[in-house]
């Protein structure tokens, strides 16, 4: 059995990182293997970053953005009145 020392912790990766070599990846400026080797990360990784990248940038486009809902300075005040 391993101690706890020797055992390794999964890295986290925020997403403006994963972005980042998510469009490289799209780029193709270098191969999938020479950005695993530029930021020390697994090939499959990048793949996966890269295909949920493409998948999802349709969303961008489809007009259904959704945002918060305004709500009028009236309206602000009565909700405080109740607070």
């Amino acid at each position: 059995m391993k101690d706890r020392s020797q055992i390794t912790k999964r890295k986290r990766y925020t997403s403006e990182f994963k972005v980042k070599v998510a469009l490289e990846a799209i780029r193709e400026e270098l191969t999938t293997a020479e950005l695993a080797k530029k930021y020390d990360i697994h090939p499959t990784m990048i793949t996966g970053w890269k295909t949920a990248a493409t998948l999802n940038i349709a969303a961008a486009f489809d007009g259904n953005v959704t945002t918060a809902p305004s709500v009028s300075d009236q309206d602000l005040e009565k909700l405080h009145a109740k607070i």
